[in-house]
């Protein structure tokens, strides 16, 4: 059974989230005030907390970035009366894994809540991972060569399930990741990188979308156009996946490429707005690799743009939003040796 702890001031509404949560099976605690809520974290685990930013005394947000420090295996959801993307910048900021926006309705909170817990049980599972991964190896350090060679499968292995959990979530760019991959590498090659890198690239280009797993799936799938709060949440996805990876020791800097693909060479990209060479080669490949693939892709907010488009975009931009030799060597791909998109 999950444990859930819920901080409103208000009584109706910590009573109406608790009845929505246990209804599904969750077990809740109700408090008043972050200082109620401290006593009962000294005592007990929590899966989740679900608080409320405006509160008498100790805030939200102080409360939260005091419970998030403490008891790291513990997910943090904000609720809020203000659609303010300010205030939901400043709660991302400090760790909280999504917010609500009261007035809020049953399946809001519910859908928030099991993304939030699967987020929470995949960065949990990845620690245990390592861990196990850490103990293994030193298990065998006799065996050394034999058991480098089963890492890098079991590595290979688990970045390609976790890129693949990701994109059951969304049919409509199921496939996207490995495309992308598939042309950074080339474009790698292209470049003359020795075959480490562009390995190390792959890997990062498969799983450079694992932050989406935070992103509500009606979100990643809605036709038309999102919204500036949907929008300033989606930008958060690099972010939440270098937050998952960063702890693993890869043999390439994959945690940086995932969180640096959407940073562009004027500075004007997210999310924290380096510029030329601050970002990192294997990012500015998978950058372009990126954008190419998904504007000649189908999305549910637009067809499909085409190759040609795709092209267009980035010869016109090189130099200030994508890396001209990186844009150079994509268009040489295409215009001279006929790459494809499997």
């Amino acid at each position: 059974m999950t444990h859930i702890l819920i901080i409103d001031d208000e009584e109706p509404v910590r009573a109406l989230i608790g009845q929505i949560l246990e209804s599904d099976g969750h077990n809740c605690i109700l408090c008043a005030s972050a200082s109620e809520a401290r006593e009962n974290l000294k005592d007990r685990r929590f899966d989740l907390i679900l608080c409320d930013i405006d509160m008498p005394g100790e805030s939200g947000l102080d409360f939260i970035r005091y419970a998030v420090s403490e008891y790291p295996d513990t997910a943090a959801v904000m609720v809020t009366g203000l659609d303010d993307p300010m205030t939901a910048e400043s709660a991302l900021e400090i760790g909280v894994y999504d917010y609500i926006i009261k007035p809020f309705n049953r399946n809001g909170v519910l859908i928030s809540v099991a993304n939030v817990l699967r987020r929470r049980q995949l960065e949990i599972d990845n620690r245990a991972y390592r861990e196990s991964l850490q103990k293994m190896v030193m298990e065998r350090t006799a065996a050394l060569q034999d058991s480098m060679e089963k890492l890098g499968k079991a590595l290979e292995g688990s970045i390609l399930a976790i890129a693949s959990t990701v994109e059951t979530r969304d049919p409509y760019t199921a496939g996207h990741q490995q495309r992308v991959a598939d042309l950074a590498c080339a474009i790698a090659k292209e470049m003359g990188l020795p075959d480490d890198q562009i390995y190390g690239i792959r890997m990062g280009g498969v799983i450079h979308d694992l932050g989406k797993i935070s992103i509500p799936a009606e979100i990643l799938s809605k036709p038309g156009r999102i919204t500036e709060i949907e929008f300033e949440l989606i930008k958060t996805h690099p972010q939440v996946g270098y937050d998952i990876l960063k702890t693993n020791e890869f043999p390439w800097p994959i945690a940086q490429m995932v969180l640096q693909h959407h940073e562009r060479m004027n500075g004007s990209g997210y999310p924290a707005g380096l510029s030329g060479e601050g970002i990192l080669l294997e990012s500015r490949i998978l950058g372009v690799a990126d954008v190419v693939e998904a504007m000649a892709s189908h999305r549910p907010y637009r067809p499909a743009l085409g190759i040609d488009k795709a092209l267009q975009e980035i010869s016109r931009n090189k130099g200030s939003l994508y890396d001209r030799e990186v844009v150079e060597a994509c268009l040489k791909l295409f215009e001279e040796k006929r790459f494809e998109f499997d």
